[in-house]
């Protein structure tokens, strides 16, 4: 696995793309299923389990960036590398991944941004292994369904930060941690 001093091109994109909050689109559920099927065509069934839409698209009523976000279970990082991103890059996806530990060979994390013909996200699709963690967040979607209250300080909360820092998603992500971080607690309380 190569790592990278300076991130490639399309990293740098990303980060600096710009965030837009918009509201509920009815249309994303039929995204999310379209989608599923674009993902399993191309795929050797076993490379590729569950698929759950998750994130903000995935909340009736919620504004939300209008980036579809799904979760696909797959047997392992490795699978990934070498099996899943090479036919998901050939089809136009870009492909991201984190490393276990800096210097170290290995993938943590793994994930892929479709675009559409003038280059806007449509989907973010995140690699997790059966026991990942990372599954969790399934119970913030979960959270936000069941208390709409909630959901829409998120969208409040959501829409601030796009409009102080528009062009840092790495700030964006971080100034909703500790909202997230609250609602987790909720979720996970019984």
């Amino acid at each position: 696995m190569t790592t990278f001093s300076t991130p490639p091109e399309h990293v740098t994109r990303a980060l600096r793309e710009r965030i837009e909050i918009v509201p509920y689109d009815p249309d994303w559920p039929r995204r999310f299923e379209e989608e599923v099927a674009r993902l399993r065509a191309p795929l050797p069934p076993e490379s590729i389990g569950r698929i759950e839409h998750f994130g903000s698209t995935a909340v009736p009523g919620l504004a939300a960036k209008p980036i579809v976000d799904m979760l696909v279970e797959v047997p392992s990082m490795s699978e990934v590398a070498q099996r899943i991103a090479p036919l998901l890059q050939q089809r136009g996806y870009e492909y991201f991944w984190r490393p276990e530990e800096p210097g170290l060979p290995g993938i943590a994390y793994a994930w892929f941004i479709r675009r559409d013909e003038e280059g806007r996200r449509t989907h973010h699709i995140h690699c997790l292994e059966k026991g990942s963690s990372e599954w969790e967040r399934l119970l913030f979607r979960d959270y936000l369904i069941a208390h709409p209250e909630i959901a829409a300080e998120y969208a409040a909360l959501k829409q601030r930060i796009a409009a102080e820092s528009p062009e840092d998603r790495v700030a964006y992500s971080q100034a909703k941690g500790d909202f997230i971080a609250r609602v987790m607690r909720l979720a996970r309380t019984p």
